[in-house]
């Protein structure tokens, strides 16, 4: 068998595995036929509406593996079929994209049932969750949250897929590069096809007249806990790092500079003994940023993903007014600190590395601009925690059931 062929095989095993209608199958099992019920669709929503949840619940598990099952056995059944076959399309990711969206199309359109499939959400989540798997993590994440806060699962969708493209988009080192362009088209378009296919929703969801699930059993204490959560590590994470850790960086690398050589520095020496002490400062600030420099990406993402889910669950108790709305004002009040610190942030760690260039131009111009952005980024970052603590407070006061919710 030839490379071409070898890495074509597992691409089409992909769509006959993503075509199983287990929505149809399940559905006749207990006879009834999806296309007859309910929306008509033969996912695993409406096969919760028609069947049961545990039922739906059934077929999301079952079409989520039949994305998760092909993508994963991709690159290994080439390579099984022709050493080397994964490399026929140049790069293993192309084989691995391929057999992802022959799955997902493979629901949207199986061959089984005259090319009538489902909406793609559960295999297309499969598929992804092999292909980036923290953003896709981050994608299930916001489908749980959206679902739990406002009870429309095409809102749910949509959001999900939405959350996915960014993630992607942000976290990957270079997404239109040749190495990530195949996951980041496969996608976007995935995506778009999810919209497309949720246009009927979309148009409901406008107009106001989406279905929503029923109150379910627990949905109040999970929102409750989810809201608790994520303000607990966002105002917990802030604080530490803010007038913890941060602090206690600067003032280690200020003492490893002083005292060395010892064990800290390996007992090299970094900077001779006799240097000026303005030296040594200028060394402990540059090490001390370079430390933690890499960690406000991070930072700053925990920040953002835990403010959002803390808006999101805020907003579910909005139309209760009164402590509620002010809530859900603080949240999003504190998540905006966020989103105007975070590229001041970076600006900051721009210039505390030049603030150390050799020409001394661009050096005193930086360490100009580096002493009033540091202050702006500081002063953002107490106001964030202070607002992040004030909504940790409002937690109190957060409704104690359904009916308190309705």
């Amino acid at each position: 068998m030839s490379p071409f062929v070898a890495a074509l095989v597992p691409i089409v095993v992909a769509y006959l595995i993503g075509a199983l209608p287990f929505g149809y199958l399940v559905g006749r099992a207990r006879g009834v036929n999806l296309f007859h019920a309910g929306s008509g669709n033969i996912g695993a929503t409406n096969a919760a509406r028609v069947l049961g949840r545990s039922f739906g619940v059934l077929v999301f598990v079952l079409d989520f593996l039949k994305g998760v099952a092909p993508v994963a056995a991709a690159v290994p059944l080439a390579n099984a079929l022709d050493a080397g076959a994964a490399t026929a399309f140049g790069a293993p990711d192309v084989v691995r994209v391929g057999a992802a969206a022959l799955a997902f199309l493979g629901h949207l359109f199986p061959v089984y049932l005259g090319f009538r499939g489902g909406k793609g959400v559960a295999t297309g989540a499969g598929t992804v969750f092999v292909l980036v798997p923290i953003s896709a993590a981050l994608s299930i994440l916001t489908w749980v949250v959206v679902l739990f806060a406002s009870r429309f699962v095409s809102l749910a969708s949509l959001a999900a897929g939405t959350v996915l493209v960014v993630a992607h988009l942000v976290s990957a080192p270079a997404p239109l590069g040749e190495n990530a362009l195949p996951s980041t088209l496969y996608l976007v378009i995935g995506t778009a096809l999810v919209f497309v296919k949720h246009r009927a929703n979309a148009k409901r969801l406008l107009a106001g007249t989406e279905n929503a699930v029923g109150e379910f059993s627990m949905r109040q204490t999970v929102l409750r806990s989810i809201h608790v959560l994520a303000l607990g590590l966002w105002f917990g994470g802030a604080a530490f790092f803010n007038f913890g850790t941060a602090t206690a960086i600067f003032a280690s690398f200020k003492d490893v500079v002083n005292a060395g050589p010892s064990d800290r520095t390996a007992h090299q020496v970094i900077i001779p003994a006799d240097a000026p002490q303005e030296q040594k400062n200028a060394l402990a600030s540059a090490l001390a940023g370079s430390a933690v420099g890499p960690v406000f990406p991070r930072y700053f993402a925990m920040q953002a993903v835990c403010s959002v889910i803390a808006l999101l669950t805020a907003l579910s108790w909005w139309k209760l007014g009164g402590v509620h709305r002010w809530r859900v004002l603080v949240i999003a009040f504190a998540l905006a600190t966020v989103a105007v610190a975070w590229p001041i942030s970076d600006e900051v760690t721009r210039l505390r590395l030049l603030r150390f260039n050799p020409d001394s131009a661009i050096a005193d111009t930086a360490k100009a601009g580096f002493a009033s952005w540091h202050l702006v980024s500081l002063g953002l970052s107490f106001v964030t925690v202070s607002a992040a603590g004030v909504a940790l407070a409002l937690a109190g006061r957060l409704p104690a059931d359904a009916k308190s919710a309705v």
